[in-house]
């Protein structure tokens, strides 16, 4: 009989066993009859039995073949034939043919999901592609699909099955997946060779199921308007700054005229009036410069030297530049708890993000009830959430509100506008500092209290090599 129907054989062979027991005991009970009667009865009893086998195992192959056919469909994820009357076997039809409908409503719905899902991610502007846990691109959306092609050479397409580095040549995006798969974390990055002339923001997570998910994200327009918006600043900058400086110099020059003899001097009037005119001026001036400032460190043109260097000779040259600051004020500035650990960073730097912070300090961290601000400087060692050495710029004024905390280190962004006016500040010290602490790795946030005063940290990293000589 053929393996299918090793059910039907197993069967045959137990009722054949059965009836010869039976015939058996026949044999035993007619040991008294003749010997050719005997010899006629076993032969009987064997046909019988061989008669009765057979029809009893072709009646059960043919219940048993539906039910076969239902559980192969049900492997093979197909609808199962609806169940007939199979006697004995009635409750196991049904349970079968109940199965494979919940299987087959099953498949339809995770069919449907994944149709509803090819077709959200088609319809992306960015491009997407999953690769298994081997690096072997496994799906792809159309815009990947329109993308490739324009980048490779052969005009080839995207290829199901084949490695990403044989369609994907950038060392950026493979770095990212290369992450993802290897590390599993999300790994990011920004291509600027997958297309010439276009930049892409790169953005890996690893899967539940092994593999890797890549989303690379358009970001050519946003970078020219950003490079427009920088190069239109510093060029305005740039130009505002030679007439305001001859603005200011000629309005110095006025104040500082004496009477002559024969020539009358300035009335009050126009001295007043040219003081508010030099104010302003001055004003537009240390904004121009901010300005330049800001377009060179967001166009990551600022020339940085790191090097290690002592946490405390940090803090001590900041207050010395700021010395001149601190007695036109006639505030305070005290030295706290600081370290000789060697951080790596660029000392001007770190020096002109120490002074603003001062400088924020003096101008708005004046107490209620007082006239002068005081300023505490200190530096520890961190461990969390990387060993750093931590420096806080510290007032005690009347605070900053929490609405205003994620906000403070925005472009002239102020808290209290008509004092900033009155103080002369332009609204991007602190955006300056958030931009060079950033660049040399480090991280800044404020801590603020009402009525409390006003606490700003930022963090450097530890020089890695103890035994190299701080500058």
């Amino acid at each position: 009989m053929p393996r299918k129907d090793a059910v039907t054989r197993t069967l045959f062979f137990k009722l054949f066993i059965r009836l010869l027991l039976a015939a058996g005991v026949v044999l035993l009970i007619g040991q008294a009859l003749p010997t050719l009667r005997l010899a006629w009865m076993l032969a009987l009893i064997v046909s019988w039995a061989v008669l009765v086998a057979l029809w009893t195992a072709r009646t059960l192959r043919r219940i048993l073949a539906p039910l076969q056919a239902s559980a192969n469909a049900l492997i093979e994820g197909q609808q199962a034939p609806q169940p007939t009357r199979y006697r004995e076997f009635d409750g196991l039809a049904y349970a079968l043919a109940s199965a494979s409908e919940q299987v087959q409503s099953s498949l339809s719905k995770a069919a449907e999901s994944r149709r509803e899902l090819e077709a959200l991610l088609d319809s992306m502007q960015d491009a997407v592609v999953a690769v298994d846990a081997a690096g072997r691109i496994q799906w792809t959306n159309e815009r990947m699909q329109r993308l490739m092609p324009r980048s490779l050479a052969s005009g080839s397409a995207v290829r199901i099955g084949h490695a990403l580095v044989q369609t994907i040549r950038d060392p950026d995006v493979l770095a990212c997946v290369r992450s993802a798969l290897d590390e599993k974390t999300v790994g990011v990055g920004r291509a600027t060779s997958l297309i010439p002339g276009r930049q892409f923001e790169v953005n890996a997570s690893p899967m539940p199921g092994g593999g890797a998910v890549a989303v690379l994200h358009d970001i050519t327009r946003i970078e020219e308007v950003e490079r427009t918006q920088r190069d239109f600043v510093a060029n305005v900058s740039h130009e505002l700054r030679t007439p305001l400086t001859s603005i200011s110099g000629y309005v110095e020059t006025l104040l500082d005229m004496k009477e002559k003899e024969g020539e009358p001097g300035l009335s009050p009037m126009a001295r007043d009036f040219l003081s508010t005119i030099l104010k302003n001026a001055t004003r537009m001036n240390r904004l121009t410069e901010d300005l330049l400032v800001m377009a060179r460190v967001e166009a990551a043109n600022v020339d940085l030297h790191p090097a290690p260097v002592q946490a405390c000779t940090l803090v001590e040259d900041a207050i010395h530049a700021m010395s001149g600051l601190v007695l036109e004020n006639e505030a305070t500035l005290e030295l706290g708890a600081t370290t000789d650990c060697p951080v790596i960073a660029d000392s001007d730097a770190v020096i002109q993000v120490l002074g603003n912070l001062i400088e924020n300090a003096i101008k708005y961290g004046q107490p209620k009830h007082q006239q002068h601000a005081r300023v505490l400087i200190s530096a520890r060692e961190i461990a969390e959430p990387y060993e750093a050495v931590e420096f806080s710029v510290r007032d005690f004024g009347m605070g900053i509100g929490s609405e205003h905390l994620d906000r403070i280190f925005e472009r002239f962004y102020r808290v209290d506008k008509t004092r900033s006016r009155e103080s002369g500040g332009t609204g991007l010290g602190l955006s300056i500092a958030r931009h060079m602490v950033h660049s040399q790795g480090g991280t800044i946030r404020a801590e603020s209290e009402m009525g409390a005063g006003s606490n700003f940290l930022f963090t450097l990293p530890k020089a890695s090599d103890p035994q190299e000589k701080p500058a």
